[in-house]
């Protein structure tokens, strides 16, 4: 299991952008599926982005958030982003990023159980 911190999160207004990190603790984080879930008030954890753990890096996104979000990855830096463009109100939630090893990415997005370890949550606020 690796050990997952998110930051970058915080208020920003309609339209504007914000990019989050996760860093991960180990020295196998390039093994490891990492995606990005999201939940906001009242709501049920939602999938947002992955990418996959092998030297294609894969992604797969909800389409809520296509065209707008991107996620990335650093093996060398044992760090994970997505960096958030064109933000919604819709878009506040607090955002997990989480891991899981071996995982792979294809056309149906993962489950939050596909995932073993996950960060503390970073919030991001949406609004003006």
């Amino acid at each position: 299991q690796v050990q997952l911190v998110e930051s970058g999160g915080g208020l920003v207004q309609p339209g504007g952008s914000l990019g989050l990190s996760c860093a991960a603790s180990g020295r196998t984080f390039s093994s490891y599926t990492m995606g990005w879930f999201r939940q906001a008030p009242g709501k049920e954890r939602e999938f947002v982005a992955a990418i996959s753990w092998n030297g294609a890096s894969t992604t797969k996104y909800a389409d809520s958030v296509k065209g707008r979000l991107t996620i990335s990855r650093d093996n060398a830096k044992n760090t994970a982003y997505l960096q958030m463009n064109s933000l919604k109100p819709e878009d506040t939630a607090i955002y997990y990023c989480a891991s899981a090893r071996f995982l792979a990415v294809g056309t149906q997005a993962p489950s939050s159980s596909d995932f073993g370890s996950w960060g503390q949550g970073t919030q991001v606020t949406v609004s003006s």
